[in-house]
């Protein structure tokens, strides 16, 4: 199996931090972000990588190059332009599902100290399309995305969370999706209506590094010991 990293971004709301550094390699806890999720999954057993690129891409390929310091195997998809997160993972597919028809995606833009094993080591059932990662409400998101309820994501009741952007999908979910659609949202909530999408709470570290201020909580996090 393998994982891909959504890298791509312009990071405008960090400027002018991301005017010369593309977002995923700000450095937090004296590492670029983005170092952060390829540890992770290196130790979850998923050193096979692919990461899409366009904002400054070059200087991430620069930084990580095959992947080989960091005992993994990274491929670029590189788009030029950046494209919305399901255009992205559409135009990787090739590369994701090489060896298989089900891989993790992983926001390059988040920071957290979940622990990627089991997601990495647990197949979607045959009645799944994808199983996501839940996070408490932030303050800046304080709707959430999904509910979660016995296991299952839905939009009809339970407590509300936020999606981690953390995830393990199969090609079947891209493939059911619209021709005309670009973002990976309208097509997780297309399949939680159908009763396709399985999710777990996470009550650990997680911050979406969208602004200077979550960007210096994160590093405040890192700094304290207790990620891994």
């Amino acid at each position: 199996m393998k994982a891909m990293i959504l890298a791509a971004g312009r990071g405008e709301r960090l400027r002018p931090l991301t005017l010369e550094t593309p977002k995923p390699l700000l450095p937090v806890g004296g590492q670029p972000m983005i170092q952060w999720h390829i540890e992770a999954l290196v130790r979850a057993g998923v050193p096979d990588i692919v990461i899409n690129t366009a904002w400054l891409g070059e200087r991430i390929e620069a930084e990580l190059g095959d992947g080989t310091h960091l005992g993994a195997r990274i491929e670029y998809s590189r788009e030029g332009e950046p494209l919305e997160t399901l255009g992205g993972i559409r135009r990787a597919l090739p590369m994701l599902t090489e060896t298989g028809s089900e891989f993790l995606v992983i926001n390059g833009d988040v920071w957290t100290d979940f622990d990627m094993t089991t997601l990495a080591a647990t197949p979607l059932g045959e009645d799944l399309d994808a199983h996501l990662v839940l996070v408490p409400n932030p303050a800046h998101h304080s709707g959430g995305d999904f509910a979660l309820v016995n296991g299952r994501v839905t939009r009809d009741q339970g407590e509300w969370l936020t999606f981690a952007g953390i995830s393990r999908l199969s090609r079947r979910l891209i493939d059911s999706a619209p021709g005309e659609e670009d973002r990976l949202g309208p097509v997780l909530g297309t399949a939680c209506q159908q009763g396709r999408v399985s999710g777990h709470r996470h009550d650990g570290h997680w911050v979406d590094v969208g602004t200077p201020e979550r960007l210096e909580t994160a590093r405040t996090l890192a700094g304290s010991g207790t990620a891994p």
